[in-house]
């Protein structure tokens, strides 16, 4: 008569079968982004012109006379939206810290004060250096 092994003894394999649907949507998403590549150029149309050759800049035909009525954005709007989109990103930080609040306790509110200085200085920087202002 063979010995009975109990549960224990027998070495424990992992069971795969959970990752196959994981594994499946990776290989899925690989196909089509492959095949999205590939098919794009034979299936879509090809009508070349001057103008789609042509570097792409905000659809303004660029020239070295300033146009008549409007013309291109200057770089300092650009420079204080990128600004406010940063500050506007590390003030969203501060909820979390609203929230759990209670149960940061002493740690969290020395962090929080260390975080607003740090951003304060940033923010006076910018500033002094000029950053904010419209011309």
């Amino acid at each position: 008569m063979l010995p009975v092994l109990s549960q224990a003894s027998t070495p424990s394999v992992p069971n795969l079968d959970m990752y196959l649907p994981l594994v499946l949507l990776f290989v899925l998403a690989l196909g089509f982004a492959v095949l999205s590549v590939l098919l794009g150029p034979l299936v879509g149309p090809s009508r070349a012109n001057k103008a789609k050759l042509a570097a792409y800049e905000c659809g303004i035909e660029p020239s070295p006379q300033p146009v008549v009525g409007g013309g291109r954005m200057p770089v300092a709007y650009y420079i204080t939206a990128m600004l406010f989109i940063l500050f506007d990103i590390e003030m969203v930080f501060l909820y979390p810290f609203a929230v759990s609040a209670d149960a940061l306790g002493m740690f969290g509110l020395v962090e929080i004060v260390l975080f607003i200085a740090t951003v304060g200085f940033a923010y006076a920087y910018v500033w002094r250096r000029g950053g904010l202002d419209w011309n």
